[in-house]
């Protein structure tokens, strides 16, 4: 087994045609992470509030700047995630697909390294 992580990314199209349609949206979402957790495969899963409500730490200059959001000229915005332990990418993908989103929306599938993976002489702590 390997875990994935499933990044729901939306424009602000996207995502005001989420909000127009809401309450069927989240329905369906609701049945999609029960079959999930029948499934044993959902780790994790959030959404994640309004970019406007959020801050921005960035480290292009020799010291980190904060800035209040939204992101300026950002096309996507990542609005939540979904935490999945399966056997294969091509598993994740399948229930990515099953994940209810507006169009224009996209979810990146993302493999979430083991530990075993990450360099021994690695001084972050685990």
């Amino acid at each position: 087994m390997a875990k994935y992580l499933l990044i729901m990314r939306g424009t602000d199209e996207s995502n005001a045609a989420m909000m127009a349609d809401i309450e069927p949206m989240m329905a369906a979402t609701r049945q999609v992470i029960e079959e999930m957790v029948k499934a044993g495969v959902l780790l994790a899963a959030e959404g994640l509030d309004d970019p406007a409500r959020g801050v921005v730490v960035d480290f292009s200059g020799e010291t980190p700047v904060v800035t209040d959001g939204p992101y300026g000229e950002t096309k996507e915005l990542f609005g939540g995630f979904f935490l999945l332990d399966v056997a294969s990418q091509p598993e994740a993908v399948e229930w990515a697909k099953r994940i209810p989103a507006a169009r224009g929306a996209r979810i990146e599938v993302r493999r979430v390294p083991g530990e075993d993976e990450v360099p021994q002489d690695s001084t972050v702590a685990r």
